[in-house]
């Protein structure tokens, strides 16, 4: 990914690499309102939702933002409360923030929405990026990369299509076929489109695709533009039945087990579209197990050959850093502050190499040791991979944000024992003989997941972590960045530094021992010996730390496990043919526990991939544009390890 290369003339952008302007300065608004939101009729359909619809409106070539504003400020005017707006977009080459702050403000008019989204603009890197607007009334999905890419992996069903990228003769290549037939693939029957031009071979490109197309009179000095509508939704290809998507939920009560950032993530997620959530923790509060330590890390172990793990992080990060931007006071509860990622040996000096190489410096870049040592305002002896947007968190404080979210009510101290199937949804009943009904429910209680889902295959395993807490020094409170290598440690937050962590793969005892603490003091001087000294070096004593220890849940492919759940049993039966060629084209349907889904296995990155777990669940919930690609969304499937042994002809 690269940032757009713009030439300013008189304050109006041009993109250097197409040689066109994204907008008039004269008249672009009322040229977006013209061709894009009269030529989809958005103003009377927007006026016409019903309170808990939603329109899903697509656009290619993001640009500026322009029509996305354009859209939203119309939507706000006339929509009714209680109704969505679902926007998609696709761009190659996003604007940086300046640029783009710089772009938006030739448009007063949209000045509050422009700052909504400015506010926003953070970790916009390759892949699916989703923003939230208004308290969820308004989503942004942008699809960062080619469109030729992006969009064929996109699970939505839109209603109207803005075609916008620059002008034909400009940017032939975003022009073709392929893009047209993969507008119709993802639509809804009925499904509109307007573009601004009436290039002849795009008119015939949309109608092969199925699309009805029409001439009309265009802006200004254009004479014609194109509307048209698609009447049918194309057939589908076969796909897998156990990458289909279950019918959503019609009912509007939700129970949440787990009062970790897997759980208020969830239940966030769904108190912004209208459900009433009752969240349910064992323990008397909040965030008391891997969600608990006093800071965390925001940072990411990438690949530089875009794994299911890579492309699942890099969708992750840029939502985590947005959460926390919107509901976190900086500098106190959180800091983008910067993570060095250190060279500390040759095999991970070549691995940065190729990462710095794979992807584009606004997510990180390569630093000799004199460039990390000035970041960090500590001396550091090795080179390192510097993520400017990265950062520490207060991972409690997160959650008591997420869970304070309208819509969400907790029951703090109630022990789950057993869940069930009811005709109309699921009941919970709790230790003390209570039930709880709802129409459907989020397990994510980590480790403790598989105890109430016993027709269930879900691999997790505990994996002991234990951080170390010091009080911060004069000197140590220069360390201005997050440090990472084999351990990690953060700059003080509220007079202390957190440091750690161990990794115990077969204790699952928490409380916290000072065997573990010497093993993080000793990992913190080989990480900063400069940092160790100012600390106390030698003199640093585990008697003398605070910290604690919590069980992560993990998978054994590290992916975590998110999405809807199905019988076992159900499975084994109903794909037993599988065993014998795992290439079947079967058709049975899979076997849904409806209404029941899971978020758990987040190990040691839960505070990145947690939150977009939580607007994964609800959107699939709700039948809404999912936050991530289709094969990436398949790679989490909670069914995958019972279907990966089938095929492997193994029982489990």
């Amino acid at each position: 990914m690269q940032h757009a290369d713009l030439d300013w003339e008189d304050g109006q952008p041009r993109s250097r690499a197409f040689g066109d302007v994204y907008f008039s300065r004269d008249s672009g608004l009322d040229e977006t309102r013209h061709v894009f939101l009269a030529g989809n009729r958005l103003p009377e359909r927007f006026a016409a939702l019903a309170a808990g619809e939603r329109l899903t409106v697509a656009e290619t070539g993001f640009g500026t933002g322009l029509n996305f504003l354009a859209a939203w400020q119309l939507f706000d005017a006339v929509a009714p409360a209680g109704a969505r707006l679902d926007f998609v977009s696709t761009e190659k080459y996003p604007l940086s923030l300046a640029d783009l702050t710089r772009a938006l403000a030739a448009w007063p008019a949209l000045s509050p929405y422009a700052d909504a989204l400015l506010a926003q603009y953070r970790g916009v890197v390759p892949g699916y990026q989703r923003f939230v607007f208004d308290g969820g009334r308004v989503v942004l999905t942008l699809l960062v990369g080619d469109v030729l890419e992006t969009l064929p992996q996109l699970d939505a069903r839109v209603d109207a299509w803005f075609l916008d990228g620059f002008s034909p003769a400009k940017n032939p290549d975003m022009w073709v076929q392929a893009l047209f037939d993969a507008m119709a693939a993802c639509s809804a029957a009925g499904a509109s489109f307007a573009t601004f031009t009436a290039a002849g071979f795009v008119r015939r490109g949309l109608s092969a695709a199925g699309f009805d197309v029409k001439k009309v009179p265009g802006f200004g000095s254009k004479r014609e533009m194109s509307v048209g509508t698609l009447p049918h939704a194309p057939e589908r290809l076969w796909r897998a039945p156990w990458l289909a998507r279950p019918a959503t939920i019609t009912g509007r009560r939700a129970l949440v087990i787990g009062a970790g950032i897997a759980g208020a993530s969830a239940a966030a997620s769904l108190a912004r579209r209208g459900f009433a959530v009752t969240v349910v923790e064992r323990h008397p509060l909040a965030a008391q197990e891997a969600s608990g330590n006093p800071q965390g890390v925001l940072y990411l172990k990438l690949s530089a050959h875009g794994t299911a793990q890579t492309r699942l992080l890099l969708a992750a990060y840029g939502y985590a850093l947005r959460t926390l931007a919107s509901s976190l006071t900086r500098g106190r509860d959180w800091d983008d502050c910067g993570v060095l990622q250190l060279a500390f040996d040759e095999a991970t000096a070549h691995k940065q190499d190729a990462l710095a190489a794979a992807f584009p410096e606004a997510l990180l870049k390569r630093v000799d040791a004199a460039g990390a040592s000035e970041h960090a305002g500590v001396a550091l002896a090795e080179n390192a991979l510097y993520f400017p947007e990265g950062g520490w968190i207060k991972p409690p404080a997160l959650v008591q944000a997420l869970l304070a979210t309208p819509g969400v009510t907790c029951r703090y101290g109630q022990a789950e024992q057993a869940l069930a199937r009811m005709e109309d949804g699921w009941r919970l009943t709790l230790a003390n003989g209570e039930a709880l009904d709802a129409d459907m429910v989020v397990i994510a209680c980590a480790n403790q997941s598989g105890a109430l889902l016993p027709d269930t295959t879900l691999p997790l395993k505990p994996i002991r972590g234990q951080v170390s807490v010091a009080p911060a020094t004069e000197q140590s409170s220069r360390l201005r960045t997050v440090l990472c290598g084999e351990a990690y440690v953060a700059p003080a937050a509220d007079g202390a530094h957190t440091f750690g962590a161990t990794f115990d793969f077969k204790s699952t005892d928490t409380t916290a021992t000072l065997a573990d603490h010497r093993a993080n003091i000793d990992a913190l001087s080989a990480l900063s010996p400069a940092l160790y000294a100012a600390l106390g070096g030698d003199a640093l004593a585990p008697e003398a730390l605070g910290g604690r220890a919590a069980l992560r849940s993990s998978t054994p492919d590290y992916l975590p496990l998110v999405g809807p759940l199905a019988s076992h049993t159900g499975v084994s039966e109903a794909y037993a043919e599988l065993a014998r060629d795992a290439t079947l084209p079967l058709t049975t349907t899979m076997p849904w526990l409806p209404g029941l889904y899971i978020s758990a296995g987040h190990g040691s990155r839960g505070m990145v991939s947690a939150p977009l777990a939580g607007e994964l669940i609800a959107s699939l919930a709700c039948g809404e544009t999912l936050p991530l690609p289709a094969p990436i969304v398949d790679a989490l499937s909670p069914s995958r390890f019972a279907l990966r042994a089938l095929m492997r002809r193994k029982k489990t």
